[in-house]
Protein backbone atom coordinates (compact mmCIF):
# COMPACT_ATOMS: atom_id res chain seq x y z
CA UNK A 1 0.00 0.00 0.00
CA UNK A 2 1.55 3.34 -1.36
CA UNK A 3 1.73 5.39 2.16
CA UNK A 4 0.11 8.97 2.52
CA UNK A 5 2.38 11.85 2.93
CA UNK A 6 1.26 15.25 4.33
CA UNK A 7 3.15 18.59 3.20
CA UNK A 8 3.11 21.05 5.68
CA UNK A 9 3.56 24.57 4.79
CA UNK A 10 3.85 26.94 7.86
CA UNK A 11 2.72 30.68 5.99
CA UNK A 12 3.17 34.06 8.24
CA UNK A 13 2.41 37.17 5.77
CA UNK A 14 4.07 35.06 3.10
CA UNK A 15 1.16 35.16 0.64
CA UNK A 16 2.83 36.56 -2.12
CA UNK A 17 5.24 33.45 -1.95
CA UNK A 18 2.63 30.59 -1.16
CA UNK A 19 1.24 29.75 -4.46
CA UNK A 20 4.93 28.81 -6.08
CA UNK A 21 5.61 26.81 -2.72
CA UNK A 22 2.18 24.80 -3.52
CA UNK A 23 2.79 24.74 -7.16
CA UNK A 24 6.11 22.35 -5.72
CA UNK A 25 3.72 20.34 -4.10
CA UNK A 26 1.03 19.39 -6.64
CA UNK A 27 3.97 18.44 -9.07
CA UNK A 28 4.96 16.15 -7.18
CA UNK A 29 5.77 13.14 -9.20
CA UNK A 30 4.51 11.44 -6.06
CA UNK A 31 0.83 12.03 -5.99
CA UNK A 32 -0.65 10.45 -2.79
CA UNK A 33 -0.09 13.45 -0.52
CA UNK A 34 -2.21 16.38 0.99
CA UNK A 35 -0.73 19.48 1.37
CA UNK A 36 -2.01 21.67 4.44
CA UNK A 37 -1.18 25.30 4.33
CA UNK A 38 -1.41 26.54 8.23
CA UNK A 39 -1.83 30.40 8.36
CA UNK A 40 -0.19 31.29 11.50
CA UNK A 41 -1.95 34.60 12.01
CA UNK A 42 -1.26 36.39 8.71
CA UNK A 43 -2.26 39.71 7.95
CA UNK A 44 -1.52 39.96 4.40
CA UNK A 45 -3.86 38.33 1.68
CA UNK A 46 -2.88 34.45 2.69
CA UNK A 47 -6.51 33.91 3.37
CA UNK A 48 -7.33 34.89 -0.16
CA UNK A 49 -4.73 33.05 -1.94
CA UNK A 50 -4.94 29.99 0.34
CA UNK A 51 -8.99 29.89 -0.34
CA UNK A 52 -7.89 30.48 -3.90
CA UNK A 53 -5.80 27.35 -3.93
CA UNK A 54 -7.91 25.01 -2.28
CA UNK A 55 -10.91 25.68 -5.05
CA UNK A 56 -7.80 23.81 -7.53
CA UNK A 57 -7.05 20.76 -5.83
CA UNK A 58 -8.96 18.82 -2.99
CA UNK A 59 -5.28 17.58 -1.55
CA UNK A 60 -4.81 20.92 -0.68
CA UNK A 61 -6.68 22.22 2.97
CA UNK A 62 -6.13 25.44 4.77
CA UNK A 63 -5.67 26.35 8.50
CA UNK A 64 -6.12 29.46 9.91
CA UNK A 65 -4.73 29.87 14.00
CA UNK A 66 -3.83 32.68 16.14
CA UNK A 67 0.09 33.86 15.86
CA UNK A 68 2.59 31.56 17.68
CA UNK A 69 5.37 31.39 15.37
CA UNK A 70 6.88 28.72 13.31
CA UNK A 71 7.18 25.78 15.62
CA UNK A 72 3.61 26.33 16.73
CA UNK A 73 2.45 26.46 13.53
CA UNK A 74 4.12 23.14 12.74
CA UNK A 75 2.86 21.23 15.96
CA UNK A 76 -0.29 22.57 14.89
CA UNK A 77 -0.12 21.40 11.31
CA UNK A 78 1.36 17.54 12.58
CA UNK A 79 -1.58 17.11 14.61
CA UNK A 80 -4.06 18.28 11.69
CA UNK A 81 -2.13 16.00 8.81
CA UNK A 82 -3.16 12.54 8.46
CA UNK A 83 0.27 10.88 6.63
CA UNK A 84 2.68 8.13 7.57
CA UNK A 85 5.21 10.86 5.97
CA UNK A 86 6.12 14.35 6.76
CA UNK A 87 7.18 17.14 4.90
CA UNK A 88 7.54 20.92 6.51
CA UNK A 89 7.82 24.08 3.96
CA UNK A 90 7.75 27.29 5.05
CA UNK A 91 5.60 29.18 2.49
CA UNK A 92 8.99 31.29 0.46
CA UNK A 93 10.71 28.53 -0.42
CA UNK A 94 9.57 25.35 -2.64
CA UNK A 95 10.90 21.47 -3.09
CA UNK A 96 12.11 19.39 -5.92
CA UNK A 97 9.41 17.96 -8.11
CA UNK A 98 11.21 14.36 -7.65
CA UNK A 99 11.81 14.96 -3.75
CA UNK A 100 8.94 12.95 -1.99
CA UNK A 101 9.14 9.90 -4.77
CA UNK A 102 12.93 9.96 -4.48
CA UNK A 103 13.36 10.08 -0.77
CA UNK A 104 10.70 6.85 0.14
CA UNK A 105 12.21 5.12 -2.60
CA UNK A 106 15.53 4.70 0.28
CA UNK A 107 12.66 3.57 2.68
CA UNK A 108 13.14 0.01 1.95
CA UNK A 109 15.36 -2.31 4.31
CA UNK A 110 15.26 1.08 6.65
CA UNK A 111 13.58 0.85 10.13
CA UNK A 112 10.88 3.09 9.07
CA UNK A 113 9.29 4.28 11.97
CA UNK A 114 12.64 5.42 13.24
CA UNK A 115 14.23 7.19 10.09
CA UNK A 116 14.50 10.94 8.88
CA UNK A 117 15.48 11.28 5.32
CA UNK A 118 17.57 14.33 4.44
CA UNK A 119 18.78 15.97 1.23
CA UNK A 120 21.13 18.87 -0.97
CA UNK A 121 19.54 22.07 -0.86
CA UNK A 122 20.00 25.24 -3.51
CA UNK A 123 19.80 28.35 -1.72
CA UNK A 124 18.03 30.94 -3.92
CA UNK A 125 18.84 34.94 -3.04
CA UNK A 126 15.88 36.81 -4.51
CA UNK A 127 15.45 40.70 -4.51
CA UNK A 128 12.08 42.80 -3.75
CA UNK A 129 10.53 42.03 -7.23
CA UNK A 130 11.20 38.20 -6.43
CA UNK A 131 13.64 37.85 -8.83
CA UNK A 132 16.26 35.32 -8.17
CA UNK A 133 19.95 37.33 -8.21
CA UNK A 134 22.30 34.07 -7.25
CA UNK A 135 22.02 30.44 -6.44
CA UNK A 136 24.35 28.69 -3.89
CA UNK A 137 24.14 24.94 -4.21
CA UNK A 138 24.65 23.12 -1.06
CA UNK A 139 25.79 19.45 -0.71
CA UNK A 140 25.71 18.15 2.26
CA UNK A 141 26.82 14.41 2.13
CA UNK A 142 26.07 11.82 4.19
CA UNK A 143 27.15 12.05 8.23
CA UNK A 144 27.22 9.94 11.04
CA UNK A 145 24.92 10.91 13.84
CA UNK A 146 28.28 12.61 15.65
CA UNK A 147 28.95 14.41 12.73
CA UNK A 148 25.41 15.72 13.14
CA UNK A 149 25.23 16.64 16.12
CA UNK A 150 28.72 18.25 16.57
CA UNK A 151 27.62 20.44 13.14
CA UNK A 152 24.50 21.61 14.67
CA UNK A 153 25.89 22.95 17.51
CA UNK A 154 28.46 25.26 15.57
CA UNK A 155 26.24 28.44 14.25
CA UNK A 156 26.61 28.43 10.21
CA UNK A 157 28.36 31.57 9.88
CA UNK A 158 31.18 29.77 11.67
CA UNK A 159 31.03 26.54 9.69
CA UNK A 160 32.96 25.22 6.95
CA UNK A 161 29.80 23.17 5.92
CA UNK A 162 26.23 23.47 4.70
CA UNK A 163 23.42 23.67 7.28
CA UNK A 164 22.64 19.66 6.96
CA UNK A 165 19.14 19.17 8.33
CA UNK A 166 17.32 21.74 6.58
CA UNK A 167 13.64 21.75 7.90
CA UNK A 168 12.36 22.05 4.08
CA UNK A 169 15.34 18.78 2.89
CA UNK A 170 13.37 16.37 5.48
CA UNK A 171 11.35 13.64 5.40
CA UNK A 172 10.08 12.56 8.64
CA UNK A 173 8.08 9.46 9.85
CA UNK A 174 5.06 10.07 11.62
CA UNK A 175 6.16 7.75 14.69
CA UNK A 176 9.79 10.51 15.56
CA UNK A 177 6.67 12.68 16.81
CA UNK A 178 6.74 10.49 19.63
CA UNK A 179 9.90 11.67 20.63
CA UNK A 180 10.39 15.17 19.92
CA UNK A 181 8.13 18.37 18.76
CA UNK A 182 8.59 21.57 17.96
CA UNK A 183 10.27 23.94 21.20
CA UNK A 184 7.11 26.67 21.19
CA UNK A 185 10.09 28.70 23.15
CA UNK A 186 11.97 29.20 20.37
CA UNK A 187 10.91 31.42 17.37
CA UNK A 188 14.19 30.82 15.45
CA UNK A 189 16.55 27.93 15.64
CA UNK A 190 14.02 25.69 15.83
CA UNK A 191 15.70 23.50 12.49
CA UNK A 192 18.45 23.25 15.33
CA UNK A 193 16.93 21.76 17.93
CA UNK A 194 14.08 20.32 16.78
CA UNK A 195 16.81 17.49 15.01
CA UNK A 196 19.08 17.41 17.50
CA UNK A 197 16.90 16.00 20.05
CA UNK A 198 15.74 13.42 17.83
CA UNK A 199 19.28 12.45 16.88
CA UNK A 200 20.30 12.23 20.47
CA UNK A 201 17.24 9.90 20.94
CA UNK A 202 18.57 7.84 18.22
CA UNK A 203 16.69 8.74 15.31
CA UNK A 204 18.27 7.69 12.17
CA UNK A 205 19.02 10.80 9.94
CA UNK A 206 19.57 8.96 5.88
CA UNK A 207 21.50 10.54 3.59
CA UNK A 208 19.60 11.05 0.35
CA UNK A 209 21.37 12.09 -2.49
CA UNK A 210 19.10 14.73 -4.38
CA UNK A 211 19.22 18.64 -4.71
CA UNK A 212 15.63 18.79 -2.77
CA UNK A 213 14.79 22.13 -1.84
CA UNK A 214 15.13 25.64 -2.73
CA UNK A 215 15.75 27.50 -0.08
CA UNK A 216 14.93 31.48 -0.66
CA UNK A 217 17.46 34.68 1.28
CA UNK A 218 15.18 37.85 0.53
CA UNK A 219 15.17 41.21 2.64
CA UNK A 220 12.60 40.39 4.71
CA UNK A 221 14.15 37.51 6.39
CA UNK A 222 14.69 37.95 10.35
CA UNK A 223 17.08 35.75 10.43
CA UNK A 224 19.31 38.49 8.60
CA UNK A 225 19.21 40.49 12.05
CA UNK A 226 22.12 39.42 14.24
CA UNK A 227 20.54 41.59 17.00
CA UNK A 228 17.55 38.99 16.60
CA UNK A 229 19.13 35.93 16.00
CA UNK A 230 22.08 36.03 18.43
CA UNK A 231 19.15 36.26 21.31
CA UNK A 232 18.15 33.02 20.29
CA UNK A 233 21.59 31.11 19.66
CA UNK A 234 21.80 32.37 23.76
CA UNK A 235 18.85 30.64 24.20
CA UNK A 236 19.74 27.24 22.20
CA UNK A 237 22.78 27.32 24.14
CA UNK A 238 21.09 27.72 27.26
CA UNK A 239 18.32 24.75 26.04
CA UNK A 240 21.67 22.27 25.22
CA UNK A 241 22.80 23.19 29.03
CA UNK A 242 20.20 22.24 30.72
CA UNK A 243 18.85 19.33 28.73
CA UNK A 244 22.22 17.33 27.50
CA UNK A 245 25.47 19.05 29.76
CA UNK A 246 27.78 16.85 28.20
CA UNK A 247 27.64 18.35 24.40
CA UNK A 248 28.50 21.66 26.22
CA UNK A 249 32.15 21.58 25.40
CA UNK A 250 31.31 21.32 21.51
CA UNK A 251 29.67 23.96 21.69
CA UNK A 252 32.51 25.88 21.82
CA UNK A 253 32.94 27.59 19.21
CA UNK A 254 29.59 29.23 19.18
CA UNK A 255 30.16 30.20 22.93
CA UNK A 256 33.28 31.62 22.35
CA UNK A 257 32.11 33.67 19.51
CA UNK A 258 29.18 34.58 21.54
CA UNK A 259 31.18 35.83 24.55
CA UNK A 260 33.72 37.84 22.93
CA UNK A 261 30.59 39.43 20.62
CA UNK A 262 28.68 40.35 24.14
CA UNK A 263 32.24 41.92 25.69
CA UNK A 264 32.47 43.63 22.45
CA UNK A 265 29.23 45.24 22.61
CA UNK A 266 29.11 45.87 26.56
CA UNK A 267 26.10 43.68 26.70
CA UNK A 268 26.00 42.73 30.55
CA UNK A 269 22.52 40.91 30.15
CA UNK A 270 23.69 38.74 27.85
CA UNK A 271 26.88 38.32 29.10
CA UNK A 272 25.93 37.15 32.05
CA UNK A 273 23.88 34.72 30.85
CA UNK A 274 26.88 33.68 28.69
CA UNK A 275 29.21 32.64 31.79
CA UNK A 276 26.76 30.62 33.22
CA UNK A 277 27.15 27.94 30.37
CA UNK A 278 30.12 28.38 29.37
CA UNK A 279 32.79 25.84 29.40
CA UNK A 280 36.04 26.89 30.39
CA UNK A 281 39.29 27.67 29.62
CA UNK A 282 38.33 30.42 27.41
CA UNK A 283 41.29 32.07 24.95
CA UNK A 284 41.74 35.59 23.98
CA UNK A 285 44.43 37.44 21.90
CA UNK A 286 45.32 34.56 19.34
CA UNK A 287 44.96 32.12 22.07
CA UNK A 288 48.38 33.97 23.96
CA UNK A 289 46.01 34.89 27.37
CA UNK A 290 44.36 31.95 28.87
CA UNK A 291 40.95 32.42 30.89
CA UNK A 292 39.84 29.53 33.73
CA UNK A 293 37.40 30.69 35.42
CA UNK A 294 34.13 33.16 35.07
CA UNK A 295 35.61 35.35 38.25
CA UNK A 296 38.57 36.29 35.66
CA UNK A 297 36.46 36.42 32.84
CA UNK A 298 34.20 39.02 34.55
CA UNK A 299 37.41 41.07 35.53
CA UNK A 300 37.67 41.04 32.14
CA UNK A 301 34.14 42.47 31.33
CA UNK A 302 34.55 44.81 33.86
CA UNK A 303 38.12 46.54 32.18
CA UNK A 304 36.52 46.23 29.25
CA UNK A 305 33.58 49.33 30.37
CA UNK A 306 36.07 51.50 30.86
CA UNK A 307 38.69 51.01 27.26
CA UNK A 308 37.08 53.27 24.20
CA UNK A 309 35.99 50.87 21.72
CA UNK A 310 38.28 52.53 19.04
CA UNK A 311 41.55 51.19 21.27
CA UNK A 312 40.29 47.59 20.73
CA UNK A 313 38.31 47.42 18.32
CA UNK A 314 39.05 48.70 14.09
CA UNK A 315 35.38 48.68 13.59
CA UNK A 316 34.60 51.50 15.68
CA UNK A 317 37.38 53.14 14.42
CA UNK A 318 37.15 56.73 12.52
CA UNK A 319 39.39 59.32 11.06
CA UNK A 320 40.43 60.72 14.09
CA UNK A 321 41.05 57.22 16.13
CA UNK A 322 43.01 56.18 13.11
CA UNK A 323 45.16 59.46 14.07
CA UNK A 324 45.25 58.88 17.54
CA UNK A 325 46.41 55.49 16.91
CA UNK A 326 48.93 55.61 14.55
CA UNK A 327 50.12 58.61 16.82
CA UNK A 328 50.81 56.93 19.55
CA UNK A 329 52.07 53.65 17.96
CA UNK A 330 54.60 56.30 16.65
CA UNK A 331 55.24 57.27 20.37
CA UNK A 332 56.11 53.36 21.28
CA UNK A 333 58.67 52.64 18.29
CA UNK A 334 60.31 55.71 19.47
CA UNK A 335 60.40 54.58 23.32
CA UNK A 336 61.59 51.15 21.74
CA UNK A 337 64.66 52.79 19.93
CA UNK A 338 65.76 54.87 22.41
CA UNK A 339 65.97 51.72 24.50
CA UNK A 340 67.77 50.03 22.21
CA UNK A 341 70.24 52.08 21.07
CA UNK A 342 71.29 54.22 24.49
CA UNK A 343 74.06 56.48 24.19
CA UNK A 344 77.38 55.81 25.34
CA UNK A 345 78.83 57.46 28.76
CA UNK A 346 82.39 59.04 28.53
Amino acid sequence: MTPLVSIIITCFNQGKYLEKSVNSVLNQTFSDLECLIIDDGSTDNTREVSEHLVTRDSRIKYFYKENGGVSSARNYGFRQCQGEWIQFLDADDWINEDKIRFQLSHKEGKNQSNSVFYTDYERVYLDKEQNITDRQLNIVGSLTREQLIQRLLIPDFLADSPFPVLQQCLLLNRNVFQKKMFDESLKALQDRDFPLDLAIAGVDFIYTPIVGAFYTKHQTNRTNKWSYMKNYYILFYETVYKRHPELVPLCEVGLDFLIKDTIREKDTQNFERLIKITNYPIYFWDKRFKINNPNLLKSIYRIRQVIPNFLIYEKYRGPRSEKIIAMFSQLTKLGKNSNNNPQRQK
